[in-house]
């Protein structure tokens, strides 16, 4: 798995580039768009949660944006999960002219996809980060930390796609499934409230998301500078590795019938 990439990294990069650049292909505002989609999402979560809703996060704060800006933190990880999970079954299908091609490696497809998703990551952490200084101040230290949460989660994202890649071949099923799936995980996933608000017995189900561990520690190092539990880090890296080569593993072996059912 780690010998493809290295031996595929400029193909991956290059490809990564033309899928970032193609999606706003053909639009006024080009690539202004990654900026301006998170710009206004996190104006809209402002307005919403702190005006309307006047939701506040810790019962004893009084600040109209704190919400807003942990939200936005939550679901800057579960964007990146989103994007790739439900491009993925539609990864073999939508390149079906590179199947054929034996010399063309097909398991790069789900790092493409993650390049792409990380893109927009980047962008939309840059949002979050100058809406921090404007109306917070400077934020924490720990916002350096960010790339070791984000890495084995990243793995854990690869296992996820190559499996669904691969399924989504043979089964067109699996794309609307996907779709329903995720939305059913946005609220199953400490985005809206904290896992703290739920009762201890419940909090040990939420824990079983894969999803849930990365959301908290990357809240807790952008919203309150702790840094992340060495347990949960370590178990998420543990569960990332085995779902990344599991997921690799399963692709390179079902990849040879490919060509028969696109």
């Amino acid at each position: 798995m780690v010998a493809s990439a290295w031996r595929h990294r400029s193909l991956i990069k290059t490809l990564t580039q033309r899928e970032v650049l193609g999606r706003y292909r053909g639009s006024v505002m080009g690539m202004a768009w990654s900026l301006l989609t998170p710009l206004l999402m996190l104006t809209v979560y402002t307005f919403v949660f702190s005006v309307v809703f006047k939701a506040r996060w810790n019962a004893g704060s009084d600040s109209k944006t704190e919400f807003a800006l942990i939200l936005f933190a939550g679901l800057l990880v579960f964007n990146l999960f989103a994007e790739c999970v439900t491009r993925a079954p539609g990864l073999v299908l939508a390149n079906s002219n590179y199947v054929k091609k034996v010399v063309f490696p097909l398991e790069i497809l789900p790092w493409v996809s993650l390049g792409s998703a990380l893109f927009h990551f980047g962008i939309s952490l840059l949002v979050w980060l100058t809406a921090y200084l404007v109306l917070v101040g400077v934020p924490h230290w720990t916002l350096v930390l960010i790339p070791l949460i984000l890495a084995p989660f990243a793995l854990f994202v690869l296992g996820i796609s190559w499996m669904l890649a691969s399924l989504g071949a043979y089964l067109r099923d699996v794309g609307q499934f996907i779709g329903v799936l995720v939305q059913m995980l946005v609220f199953m996933t400490p985005i809206f409230y904290p896992a703290s608000a739920l009762p201890e017995s419940f909090q040990k189900v939420l824990f079983l998301n894969p999803l849930t561990p990365a959301v908290e520690m990357m809240r807790g190092v952008m919203v309150w500078g702790e840094l992340p539990s060495v347990l949960l880090w370590v178990g998420g890296a543990l569960v990332s590795v085995a779902t990344a080569a599991l997921g690799f593993g399963w692709f390179q072996k079902t990849r040879r019938g490919f060509a028969d059912v696109i």
